[in-house]
């Protein structure tokens, strides 16, 4: 069976007052419509048709790819209409309808809805809900059958009182939707031509709709509006929690913790609180994670230690090595094993050495750390001139003293030793003391300046 995938993503969304089309608003660090991409590719479907209208020229330059097929869509005439704008794209048996502003539809919910596609037969997406207000209504026969789903505005009494809803997410035989999309009628109270019509039109043609229910009501929940937003947000947060501790994730507080990427996690993983994990981030086992940080497209490998109030962004912490507290790993950043970065420690583009340390105060630009290397505090490498960046290069065993400005390019050998104050800017020699700093001078019977009083 092959399957295309119709999202409808056209809608302006006016209760998100916000110059962004609204299923371009994030969840997680991810559009809306990019989390039903996402799904949708799982699915493995031959295409995916993105009908786009309001902000049209930002989502598609958003999310342009090649697997994807933008539709536009002039008018905002409803959802029948929206689809019917894919249908002359439609090559494949089965259709699956997606909305782009409902991220948190699981892959599991769309493959049982597909299982009901078979011939004379079509699936249907519907929620028990405890209150229904705003979504159609499912309206079944004696015998429990579904015959039709009827809107809210034009439902009766006792229409609105049933309780099962309709999310909307139809699994289609592609060749009946175009007849149906040619008969859809806008004779209603919003004066729209509503997918839900297809319903009745199966019905009516002799075909049973199978329904499937997730198992999840928040799944098929969208987003009008910030509120609604913000509480999908948590929804996905606390769902992404619960996935990691079950791998083996101890979460201090799981309401006070945000996964906005991919990750991959060890055993033993120890979490704390206000932990932000974004892109790509891989974590091994028995990693411990302070609280306050933040951990961007980095690996964390077995046994690394980081303190609280860090921030890492395209780092590799090597094994036993550890960061912080008020750490920060810039881009390219690696520390090789038992490496130990402290307080206020920032490293831009640099290597560290097995078992190299960096205590505190200090700055390592576009730097090689050889192993055992010990960098005093208030150290910083002198990269850029203000045109162009150069590499310092500090051998093993080397010890640079407190304060040291060293001045790249410039390379500093094996077992060697800055003294305390120096600006360093000619290559030390293996083994060597290098001193750069003025000498002292103590200066006898020295008059401390007084304040001058004002007449």
């Amino acid at each position: 069976m092959s399957l295309e995938i119709v999202i409808l993503a056209a809608g302006q969304g006016t209760r998100m007052r916000s110059a962004l089309p609204k299923v371009l608003h994030p969840v997680a660090g991810n559009s809306m419509l990019g989390h039903v991409i996402h799904s949708a590719r799982q699915l493995d479907p031959q295409r995916i048709h993105v009908v786009i209208g309001h902000g049209a020229d930002a989502v598609r330059e958003r999310l342009a790819a090649d697997d994807l097929n933008f539709v536009l869509q002039d008018k905002q005439l409803g959802t029948g209409h929206a689809v019917a704008q894919a249908v002359p794209f439609i090559t494949a048996d089965t259709v699956l309808i997606l909305y782009g502003d409902v991220p948190l539809i699981e892959v599991d919910t769309l493959q049982r809805l597909l299982k009901h596609v078979v011939p004379q037969q079509l699936g249907l997406l519907t929620v028990e809900l405890d209150d229904p207000t705003g979504y159609g209504r499912i309206v079944r026969n004696a015998d429990g059958q579904v015959t039709a789903i009827v809107e809210q505005k034009d439902a009766n009494e006792a229409q609105r009182a049933i309780t099962e809803g309709n999310t909307g997410i139809l699994a289609v035989p592609a060749e009946r939707l175009g007849d149906w999309m040619s008969r859809l009628s806008n004779n209603n109270a919003q004066g729209e031509y509503y997918l839900t019509d297809v319903i009745a039109m199966a019905v009516n043609d002799g075909l049973v709709v199978a329904t499937e229910q997730p198992l999840d009501a928040m799944e098929v929940q969208g987003a009008n509006d910030r509120r609604q937003l913000a509480e999908l947000e948590r929804h996905y947060q606390l769902r992404a929690a619960r996935r990691l501790m079950a791998q083996g994730v101890t979460l201090r507080d799981p309401a006070r913790f945000d996964v906005r990427g991919e990750i991959s996690v060890g055993r033993d993983v120890v979490i704390d609180i206000n932990v932000i994990l974004e892109g790509k981030v891989i974590i091994e086992d028995d990693v411990v994670i302070g609280p306050n940080c933040v951990i961007k497209d980095s690996t964390l490998r077995k046994g690394v230690v980081i303190k609280a109030n860090s921030h890492l962004e395209g780092a590799v912490m090597g094994e036993g090595s550890d960061a912080g507290p008020f750490a920060r790993l810039r881009p390219g950043t690696v520390l090789e094993a038992r490496a130990h970065v402290g307080n206020f420690v920032e490293l831009k583009n640099a290597h560290m050495g097995e078992g190299a340390k960096a205590g505190h105060l200090t700055y390592l630009g576009d730097a090689e750390i050889g192993a055992r290397t010990n960098i005093g505090a208030g150290t910083i490498t002198c990269n850029y001139d203000g045109a162009n960046k150069y590499r310092t290069t500090i051998g093993e065993d080397v010890f640079i003293g407190s304060n040291n400005s060293l001045v790249a390019p410039v390379t500093i050998g094996d077992g060697s030793n800055t003294a305390a104050g120096s600006t360093i800017n000619q290559d030390v020699d293996k083994s060597q003391l290098a001193v750069a700093r003025a000498r002292q001078r103590n200066i006898d019977g020295w008059k401390r300046p007084v304040k001058i009083k004002k007449s």
